[in-house]
């Protein structure tokens, strides 16, 4: 039997961000998808005598928000240690659903997890693609790293940090080639490798370059070979050069840009997913927690400070940008605080909401179906008291979540 058809009075209605708002509209929703869009107050009944009216005619109306890094299997706490050794495999896999949904609720229905337990990850995806369970739009990574490397696991005894250590760490072209085809083989929807040294990472192997040109070139080519993108983790200079070199889609943090990054963003047309959130988070932890390792505390002071007026001046030349806060460093459900921080960087408040639904589909290859509110387009929709573009704080509070039609939060 077909679901009724869902008809939606939006007040204001962002349809498509980076274009004016538009008065009084009408969309349309059967099933998962929008039909249509309409000028003025379509009366339901139109429809059939079971269609169903939301009325949003006192809201801001806008494509659900989109985060394109997140780490939904953890938080970082004063727990995240003993939860390391202790959880199973399991437990954190319905932790993760709990994450993701709270971060749903935030207004976010779309999240891009880059860095998980993959097999794990890989069934919360396909369980809400499914239908089986409820969540967002999930698009997993699998991650490639080298020995001793960000990816790598770190700060445990020997041997357990033998047991801990996963199949796709890798040493070498070929080595690094394997470990990305054997990631896409288990369900990797793209590739996350760790191009320089991290902040989390517990040892003061620095935040350089780790993963060695030819590393980088093979894992590109090896994903590309099977239509996969990558992702590259990368805070020093050197290693943000080498990723978009290689052909990367995306770097993560991207904390020390330099001219010849913003050259190299510009002709590889890779985008920046900046996690200013991450780099404040950090900072705040490192001066006011003992939750850091010596090692990590003297990165996160330095890295963190330094992330967002590099990110301003990657985004006032024009680099492109899309949406992402590293959450799980943060805690989830507070991602709206990354568009208050690219605020203050100075982004103006349009291309932020462009940077979290147009750019960010693009970067996932979903611009058909997602980013903007027009007919044959996923009902993923979210509305606010009052409008972004006048205040991006009004991110924080979204009254107002549906994905794929069903309506998960309405205040």
């Amino acid at each position: 039997m077909a679901e009724p058809v869902k008809v939606i009075h939006a007040g204001t209605l962002l349809a498509v961000p980076g274009e004016r708002p538009q008065q009084e509209r009408t969309i349309v929703i059967e099933g998962d998808r929008i039909t249509e869009v309409r000028n003025g107050y379509v009366d339901p009944a139109e429809f059939g005598e079971e269609a169903e009216l939301v009325d949003l005619s006192d809201h801001f109306v806008m494509p659900g928000l989109m985060d394109m890094h997140v780490h939904l299997q953890g938080e970082l706490g004063a727990g995240s240690s003993r939860d390391r050794l202790k959880l199973s495999a399991a437990d954190g896999q319905v932790r993760s659903i709990h994450y993701a949904m709270k971060t749903m609720m935030a207004g976010f229905t779309t999240l891009r997890d880059v860095g998980n337990s993959g097999e794990e990850m890989y069934a919360v995806r396909d369980g809400i693609n499914e239908g089986w369970i409820d969540g967002p739009r999930i698009i997993a990574a699998g991650g490639v790293g080298v020995t001793g490397g960000h990816a790598d696991v770190s700060g445990l005894r020997p041997e357990w940090m033998e047991l801990a250590t996963d199949e796709t760490i890798c040493d070498g072209p070929y080595d690094c080639r394997r470990a990305a085809r054997h990631m896409i083989k288990y369900g990797a929807d793209l590739i996350k490798i760790a191009s320089t040294g991290g902040v989390m990472t517990d040892n003061n192997t620095g935040t350089a370059q780790q993963m060695s040109d030819d590393e980088l070139v093979e894992i590109v080519d090896a994903a590309a070979a099977m239509g996969r993108k990558v992702a590259a983790h990368a805070h020093g200079t050197e290693g943000i050069n080498a990723a978009l070199r290689a052909g990367v889609a995306s770097i993560e943090h991207g904390s020390y840009s330099d001219e010849t990054s913003i050259k190299l963003f510009k002709e590889t047309g890779a985008y920046l997913v900046p996690t200013l959130l991450a780099g404040a988070t950090v900072v705040e932890m490192a001066k006011n927690t003992t939750v850091l390792s010596e090692n990590s505390r003297q990165k996160a002071i330095k890295v963190g400070a330094d992330m967002q007026g590099n990110f301003a001046k990657a985004q006032a030349a024009g680099v492109k940008v899309a949406y992402g806060t590293d959450s799980g460093v943060s805690p989830h459900g507070e991602n709206a605080q990354e568009a208050v921080l690219m605020a203050e960087a100075g982004m103006s408040n349009e291309d932020i909401l462009v940077s979290a639904t147009i750019n960010s589909a693009d970067l996932i290859d979903m611009s058909d179906s997602l980013g903007t509110l027009e007919a044959g387009k996923y009902a993923d929709i979210i509305a606010l008291d009052g409008s972004p573009l006048e205040d991006i704080e009004e991110l924080l509070d979204v009254d107002f979540v549906m994905k794929g039609g069903k309506v998960f939060k309405q205040d």
